[in-house]
């Protein structure tokens, strides 16, 4: 007795620990882990917390490896609207359609980024609602109807059999010429128990209905994903007029200097639209200067034009980002932010284009580039002992990235004497040293130092790595840059020698009657580049220029464009950086890795 009680407890316990993981296994999907993202944009995507990750994932407030994955909960914040499915071996859009009783469109305009070539295992794409897909689902209901896919609508059960005294599973579907497999389907209870009690109920499946899905599972009759994605695929739409907006605070009121920035932001702009307009292209431009507060926006997309427009740049604060870009993805509308990087929506908002790189993507970026050009280094970090910790996600990173290819690394501090660095010197490596900080203060106090190890150590490859903001340096320590045969990366660059840099300058003197303030990025040239960017692209490709921005041919003077989608469902990051070079030689060199 007391050993059937045993069995019978440890039944029970078994029974509720696979109840319990199938409950488990529902309440969160998988999430891959690529190339830049960080915990932060991954939460982003997915509307949860970061905190919600890590309680599913301990250990990833440390540290994330590309490639692994992650546990996503389901949370109410992210399935009110949207499900999330990560794809899983032989899995095809047709299946999804059939599982979620949404159409192969809503899926498709719901995953803007999603295709036939990397519909593949492990990719998490969005699945939307019921309601949300609203039309796309009636439309679900048609196609079906004309693929003989989906039965008329009627009762799952044909009748009720209640359950007679020895009768078995195989009686019971002799008796109504259906297979046991089919009895099961209909009655799931039934799946894990060798015999049905006496008296219970059981559903008798329609013969019609499991012929049809026969006839469904039947390979010649289920559509492909490349058939799917072509007859879904939105037809390309050329733009006769562009119409373009730009909303931005222009007028005194904000953070000082701001308005000035904005404005030579808008005169480069103005310059790109020139240019454009002498080649040919029709334009409408409609400008908008928005205050700080939310009332100013309100008026502005109030007024009966926006919601026509093909494309909006700005804004420049965010708390008008998430609003701003949630009617342009509500029209179709591309909204371009060339300013701030402290927003989320390109995670959630297939409409945005954010031309100021995350940091997260933008260091992933900065270390590829780095090991493809000093691939056998030994690498020298500096620290600083200023009191600014601005790098110090940067150089962790690095470092991280040095250990995984086993390039060597060592560590002074930014008070080593020529003695010092002299001995962390590698005779048969390019020396690569790296200050923990971008700061003046810093090169005040390692250039000495590193000019007199260059001079006393001629023969040796010794080079100094640093950071964007020392473009406002570059006046001042011009000749030692050179000397130390210099480094540094930036997303934005520009030499006032090549012949564009030229031209744009003299234009706008001669358009404005003045110079562009001396400031890096210079905000003219990133006004012109980023509208001549767009609108060529728009004016070449139209409403495809989403497949096409590889190929708009622009040669920018100051931004470099390089975009990608965060995610199937999202916007675009822009992850173009460049190396910057100080030769020995005298010369001025911007590497493109691309």
């Amino acid at each position: 007795m007391r050993t059937l009680k045993h069995i019978f407890c440890c039944l029970l316990f078994a029974g509720w620990c696979l109840i319990n993981n199938a409950q488990e296994n529902q309440s969160y999907f998988l999430h891959t882990i690529e190339k830049g993202q960080s915990l932060y944009s991954i939460a982003s995507m997915y509307g949860v917390s970061q905190q919600d990750i890590i309680r599913l994932n301990p250990g990833s407030d440390k540290k994330i490896y590309i490639g692994r994955t992650l546990r996503i909960p389901r949370t109410a914040t992210n399935t009110q609207e949207e499900t999330f499915h990560t794809i899983e071996a032989g899995e095809t859009l047709y299946r999804l359609t059939v599982k979620y009783n949404v159409s192969a469109k809503a899926i498709c305009d719901a995953n803007p980024g999603l295709s036939a070539e990397n519909f593949r295992i492990g990719q998490v794409i969005r699945i939307p609602s019921v309601t949300e897909n609203g039309a796309s689902s009636s439309t679900q209901t048609q196609n079906n109807a004309a693929a003989k896919v989906q039965a008329p609508v009627q009762p799952r059960c044909r009748e009720m059999h209640k359950v007679k005294r020895r009768e078995t599973i195989f009686s019971i579907s002799r008796k109504y010429d259906i297979t046991e497999a089919e009895l099961i389907a209909a009655n799931p209870e039934l799946k894990n128990s060798k015999k049905i009690k006496r008296g219970s109920f059981l559903c008798i499946p329609y013969k019609e209905a499991v012929v049809q899905e026969k006839q469904v599972s039947k390979p010649q009759e289920t559509p492909t994903n490349s058939e799917l994605f072509a007859k879904n695929k939105k037809s390309r739409e050329r733009m006769k007029t562009i119409k373009a907006a730009i909303v931005l605070p222009f007028l005194p009121g904000g953070a000082q200097n701001e308005s000035a920035k904005m404005v030579e932001y808008y005169e480069g702009f103005l310059l790109a639209v020139d240019s454009l307009k002498r080649m040919g292209t029709s334009l409408d431009l409609y400008t908008y200067n928005l205050g700080t507060g939310t009332a100013s926006l309100n008026a502005i997309l109030g007024k009966s034009e926006m919601k026509d427009m093909d494309i909006i740049f700005g804004p420049l604060h965010s708390q008008h980002i998430k609003p701003l870009a949630d009617f342009a993805q509500k029209h179709n509308i591309r909204l371009v932010i060339p300013f701030t990087k402290d927003n989320d929506a390109v995670f959630r908002n297939s409409a945005v284009y954010q031309i100021n790189t995350p940091q997260s993507y933008l260091y992933s970026e900065v270390y590829d580039h780095f090991v493809r050009q000093f691939p056998s280094a030994n690498v020298v970090f500096i620290e600083s002992a200023h009191g600014s910790r601005e790098k110090a996600d940067f150089v962790k990173g690095l470092k991280e990235e040095l250990s995984n290819r086993s390039i060597p690394v060592k560590t002074l501090k930014d008070t080593a004497t020529v003695w010092s660095l002299r001995t962390v010197v590698d005779d048969t490596r390019e020396n690569v040293f790296i200050p923990t900080s971008g700061s003046n203060v810093t090169l005040i106090k390692i250039l000495p130092q590193m000019t007199l190890l260059v001079r006393e150590m001629p023969d040796k490859r010794i080079h100094l790595f640093g950071y964007p903001e020392w473009q406002t340096y570059t006046k001042d320590y011009l000749d030692t840059f050179f000397e130390l045969d210099t480094y540094f990366y930036s997303s934005f660059y520009t030499n006032n020698l090549l012949p564009a840099a030229i031209n744009f300058t003299k234009n706008y003197r001669k358009w404005y009657g003045k110079e562009m303030e001396e400031r890096y990025p210079k905000y003219g040239m990133l006004g012109f580049d980023t509208g001549y960017f767009f609108l060529k692209g728009l004016s070449q490709y139209g409403s495809d220029i989403e497949n096409n921005l590889h190929r708009i041919n622009l040669v920018p003077i100051q931004t470099g464009f390089k975009f990608q989608r965060v995610n199937n469902w999202g916007g675009f990051i822009n992850k173009k950086v460049f190396f910057v070079h100080f030769t020995k030689n005298y010369e001025l060199i911007k590497l493109d890795f691309d």
